[in-house]
C-alpha cells in the first residue's frame, strides 16, 4: 500500500468511528450533550460542579459552543446553570434530576450494543484492536514530536 493510501484509509476509519451510533434506540441527546453530561456526571459523583470553560476544554469545543449547548440543554430541562455563591461571575453547569433518568438511560443503551459488540467478536479482538490503536497513537506522536524538534531547530538555525 502507497503511504497516500494509508492516510486515506486512516481518515475512513476515522469517520466510520465518528459515524457509530450507540444511541440508535434512545437517541434523546447528541453524542456531543451525552459526552457532557458524563464529564457533568464524573464531576458531580466526585462532590464537585463544574464551569463551561472547563466542559470546553475536555470536549475540545469552543466555550461559545458549550454555552448554545448548555442553553439548549437548559431548555429542555436537562441541566441549569448555577451560580457561584463565592464568586457571581462564575455559574457551574449542573444536572437537573430528570437528566439523570435520560443520562442513565443512554448508557444502558449504549453499554448493550458494546456487550454485543463484545460477545460479536470477542475479547481478545476487542482488546488488540485497542491495543494496536494505542500503539498507533504513540507512534504518531513520537512522530510529530520529532518534526516538532525538527521544526525547531531548523528555525533556531535560521537565526543564527
Amino acid at each position: 500500500m502507497e503511504i497516500n493510501e494509508y492516510l486515506l484509509r486512516f481518515f475512513q476509519i476515522v469517520k466510520e468511528m465518528e459515524n457509530l451510533d450507540f444511541f440508535s434506540g434512545v437517541s434523546k441527546l447528541s453524542r456531543t450533550e451525552f459526552r457532557m453530561l458524563r464529564e457533568i456526571v464524573m464531576e458531580e459523583e466526585k462532590g464537585k460542579k463544574i464551569i463551561s470553560s472547563e466542559l470546553a476544554r475536555r470536549l475540545g469545543i469552543t466555550r461559545s459552543a458549550v454555552s448554545q449547548i448548555v442553553t439548549k440543554l437548559e431548555k429542555r430541562g436537562v441541566v441549569q446553570r448555577v451560580d457561584s455563591p463565592i464568586d457571581h461571575k462564575i455559574a457551574y453547569v449542573c444536572l437537573s434530576d430528570s437528566a439523570v433518568a435520560v443520562f442513565e438511560e443512554q448508557c444502558r443503551e449504549a453499554n448493550e450494543i458494546m456487550e454485543r459488540v463484545v460477545n460479536e467478536l470477542g475479547e481478545e479482538k476487542l482488546k488488540r484492536l485497542f491495543s494496536s490503536y494505542e500503539e498507533f497513537c504513540r507512534a504518531a506522536m513520537r512522530v510529530q514530536n520529532e518534526r516538532r524538534g525538527e521544526e525547531t531547530d531548523g528555525a533556531d538555525g535560521a537565526q543564527s
